[in-house]
């Protein structure tokens, strides 16, 4: 993901400064290095152990964040309060896909429609690459969970595979005795999702709280 940031990053008039990974040949210095001092926005795809250090550290330089990694949700109180302390700015999403993102409003429409027809049961299905280690993934969790706030309150069935190189696939799923209805959101590569989080970096510049790409795309 880092690569691909680096690859798009003129398409949106963004300069890369340089790259904190201690186990990469083209890492350019640590998170509290000096050399980051006047850099408006740090994109984060790391490890939910790495989230828990880079975010309060980026915050107290007000050093704005797009965080897309996954895993850390149970510590969300701490690091919202990190980035509330600080007065930074910072947009958390499991998926920066602008697709994904308008794919939930669609699955949450879905479910507000289905909520009231009882022979019909849901399920949910995700597909990833092999070395994706959250299972189901931060986006599943988010679509599952927005079909429960539509107001679809039966029990939402959550699969998972892991496999090769799948860039993401999300099905969720509506069967009733004679009849299915099925909505797919398949990424083709990765260019999406960094696309999306030049996108939020873009926009996160100069903001202060935390935020959503729902919020970055003018959902809400």
């Amino acid at each position: 993901m880092g690569q691909l940031v680096a690859q798009l990053a003129h398409e949106f008039d963004c300069e890369v400064a340089g790259v904190v990974d201690p186990v990469s040949p083209a890492s350019t210095g640590p998170i509290d290095d000096p050399r980051w001092d006047g850099v408006d926005v740090a994109i984060d795809f790391t490890s939910p152990d790495a989230v828990m250090r880079n975010v309060p550290l980026l915050a107290k330089r007000h050093i704005d964040v797009v965080l897309g990694t996954t895993g850390w949700q149970a510590h969300e109180a701490d690091l919202r309060k990190a980035v509330a302390d600080a007065g930074s700015g910072i947009v958390a999403a499991p998926n920066f896909s602008t697709g994904v993102v308008l794919f939930e409003a669609m699955v949450a429409h879905a479910a507000k429609l289905m909520a009231s027809h009882e022979a019909f049961g849901a399920w949910l299905h995700e597909a990833h690459h092999a070395a994706k280690k959250d299972a189901p993934s931060g986006t599943a969790l988010k679509l599952k969970r927005a079909m429960e706030e539509a107001g679809y309150h039966r029990a939402i069935d959550v699969a998972a595979s892991r496999a090769g190189y799948i860039p993401g696939t999300h099905t969720i799923g509506f069967d009733g005795p004679s009849e299915s209805i099925t909505l797919t959101h398949t990424a083709r590569d990765r260019g999406g999702f960094a696309r999306g989080a030049l996108t939020a970096a873009r926009w996160i510049k100069g903001r202060r709280g935390w935020f959503t790409m729902e919020d970055v795309l003018g959902l809400r």
